[in-house]
This record gives C-alpha cells, sequence and structure tokens, in this order.
C-alpha cells in the first residue's frame, strides 16, 4: 500500500514562515507528480503548488513568490516552504501524489496537516 505522511504544520505569526514536509512510502516505482493542495474552511481544495519528476513546477497565484515547492527524488518526499505567511493561508494543506506502484497509476493523498496563522 502507498501511503503520504506530511508533517510541519502549526502556528505561525503572520509574515512567519513554515516548511512542511511529505514522504511517499509503499511499493512505489515512480512518482509523476508531487503537489500541495489546501482546504480553508467552507471552501473548496485547491492547489498550492505542484512539480513534476523532471522539477517543473506551478503555483496558485496567491502563493507565487512566497511559497517554493521543491521534491527529494531518491527520499520520495516533497517540501514545501512557506514564507510571508497570511491569516489567508490558515487550511489544512494536503499532499498529493501521482505515481506508479505494484497496483497499477494511482493518484493518493495524504491526511493532511494544519497550517494557523495569527495576525
Amino acid at each position: 500500500q502507498v501511503q503520504l505522511v506530511e508533517s510541519g504544520g502549526g502556528l505561525v505569526q503572520a509574515g512567519g514562515s513554515l516548511r512542511l514536509s511529505c514522504v511517499a512510502s509503499g511499493s512505489i516505482f515512480r512518482i509523476v507528480a508531487m503537489g500541495w493542495y489546501r482546504q480553508a474552511p467552507g471552501k473548496q481544495r485547491e492547489l498550492v503548488a505542484r512539480i513534476g519528476s523532471g522539477g517543473s513546477t506551478n503555483y496558485a497565484d496567491s502563493v507565487k513568490g512566497r511559497f517554493t515547492i521543491s521534491r527529494d527524488n531518491a527520499k520520495n518526499t516533497v517540501y514545501l516552504q512557506m514564507n510571508s505567511l497570511k491569516p489567508e493561508d490558515i487550511a489544512v494543506y494536503y499532499c498529493n501524489a501521482l505515481l506508479f506502484s505494484v497496483a497499477g497509476k494511482g493518484d493518493y493523498w495524504g491526511q493532511g496537516t494544519q497550517v494557523t496563522v495569527s495576525s
């Protein structure tokens, strides 16, 4: 079975920084892309940032210039460095991976980690 486990969420003051990590484990052959999504109370889940196997990235307009996504392919890990955090960044952040495993091609999600920004 494939599992995604996030860490690094928490409470930070506005203007502060947090770094999220997500490790994919299990019988994984190849990870195509990994990304971070978030869901704020009463809102739909939205893409924050995504990174392909070759390192190509895309970001939501709201986080460009503040957040940086990166990955360590050898460790099946994706990171999200979040700087200059704002109260509007408050959400549960979910890790996502599109990958090939013994079960075939699949889209997997982590359990989510809470990010809270105090103003």
